[in-house]
Order: C-alpha cells, then structure tokens, then sequence
C-alpha cells in the first residue's frame, strides 16, 4: 500500500508541474550545461579575476609542482616581481627547503586523493617563523577527462576574515609567543592560559586550527630557527640545539634529521654551498 501510495503521489506531483508549465530540470542536464560551458571557457580569463583579488593568495601548479599561475598576493610571498619569474618554478625556489616540503606534500595529498584541503589555518607563507596566520584552501584541478592534472589553491590573512577573527585571535596571539621565542619551554598548561582556555580545549582549538597539536607546531618553528641559525651564524651545533629549545646536541640531530632528511651539519655545508 505505500509503494503505491508513492508512486501516485509522484505521478500526480509530476502532472501537477507539467500542467504549470514548470517541469523540473534533471540534474544531470544541469550537470551537462555547467560542464560544457567549462570546457568552451577561457581559464585565463578566471585567473586574471583572481588575479585581481588583492586581500588573496591564489596560486595554480601543475602535476609536477610547477607554477602556472599567481596573483600579485602570491608574488608577494614568493619575492618576486611579476608572475612570469614564478613559472615553471616550484615552492623550493622561493622557501625555505623544510616550508617548501610542507607545502609541496598537501599538494601532492590533493592531487593523489582528489580531495580537496578547505580553510585550514596555517602560518603565512612570508619567511622563517611568521606569527601571521592565514586560511588556506586547496583542490585538485581535473582535465576535461576528469584525470587530476594540478592544484589550485587560495589564502587570506586571518585577520581579514572579520567572523571568525574572535575565534582566532587567541590562537593567533599563543603563535606569535612561540614564534618569538620558540627555544622557550611553551608549556600546555602556559599557552592554553595565554589563550584564555583550558589545556583540552586549547588542544582541540590548536588542532583542529591548524591540523598539528601545539607541540608539534612549535617543534617546526624550532627547525625553523635552527635551519636559521645553521645558515647565518658560526654558531656549534651544541650551542643551536639548546638555543632552540633542544635536550642535547644528540636530541636535536634526531629531531632535525627526521624533519629535515638530513643532519644538521649536512644542512649547514648545503646551505654554505649555495650561497657561493
């Protein structure tokens, strides 16, 4: 009785639009125009909008990494003048090798996936330790096939992003501590105070903001500083280890080794060897 009862009600429901005129549009039709209006388009012309969008990053890489495209924000964060010096480039020509990496491994996670990377905050991509945060975005970017053929992808300051601003702010402010001094102690227990909240929700805020916990977030700012100081400074490698915040020289090379694939001193001769 009520699979019948259903299918009199569609078959009246459906007369009733025909009778107005007004049948509904399958979905699958709609699907069919949007797509092939996409593939008549010009994605130049896309890109030139965004382009124009000056509070946001946007970027556009092929599969193997390479830039295609960048607006004047993203040129901004790679130091250079014009989109043209960014093309056929990659993330380790303009960042620091363990941002880079970063950076280059979500792609790679988008592309593999098909999945898309939505507003995750992260530090902004402006040097060694920014206390900035931004809101990133990423997706898979398909061929008329459907086969994944790069990643596109958009970021905004946080600041700009007045709703959720009070949301942030806290998490913003314990970041810009341990950007600042990051061979500080940065207990749980200190940050989450700092934040105005308890050592759980501080920890699930810290997460789900920036997909890492609090210690592991400062454990990259720490490489950071010591990928830093490897580079600029005659400092020992002893010496960098507890300036960053490091147990023992031992503890540091572990550490740095994990993150980085190399020693700290392998890292040192590299980073002398390209400066010459």
């Amino acid at each position: 009785m009520h699979v019948a009862a259903a299918k009199l009600y569609n078959t009246r429901m459906t007369n009733a639009g025909e009778k107005q005129g007004r049948p509904p549009a399958p979905l699958a039709r709609k699907a069919a125009r949007q797509r092939a209006f996409f593939q008549r388009m010009d994605a130049k012309a896309l890109s030139d909008l965004l382009c124009q969008l000056a509070d946001v990053s946007f970027f556009l890489k092929d599969r193997q990494g390479r830039f295609i495209a960048l607006n004047r924000r993203g040129c901004d964060y790679c130091g250079v003048a014009n989109e043209s010096d960014a093309i056929g480039c990659t993330d380790r020509d303009f960042f620091p090798r363990n941002r880079a990496d970063d950076f280059m491994r979500d792609d790679e996670a988008v592309m593999n996936s098909g999945l898309a990377i939505l507003q995750r905050i992260e530090n902004a991509p402006e040097g060694l330790g920014s206390a900035r945060l931004v809101m990133t975005s990423k997706i898979p970017v398909r061929d008329a096939k459907g086969q994944v053929i790069g990643v596109a992808g958009i970021s905004r300051a946080v600041e700009q992003l007045s709703p959720q601003r009070q949301h942030l702010s806290r998490l913003e402010q314990v970041v810009s501590d341990m950007v600042e001094d990051p061979g500080a102690t940065h207990s749980t227990t200190t940050l989450a105070a700092t934040a105005g909240l308890s050592a759980s929700q501080f920890e699930r805020n810290f997460r789900q903001a920036f997909g890492t916990t609090p210690r592991q977030h400062l454990l990259r700012l720490r490489i950071e500083n010591a990928c830093r100081l490897l580079s600029n400074s005659d400092d020992t490698v002893a010496s960098i280890a507890l300036a960053c915040g490091f147990f023992d020289h031992a503890h540091f090379t572990r550490t740095f080794q994990r993150i980085m694939a190399m020693t700290p001193k392998q890292y040192r001769l590299a980073a002398i060897g390209a400066d010459n």
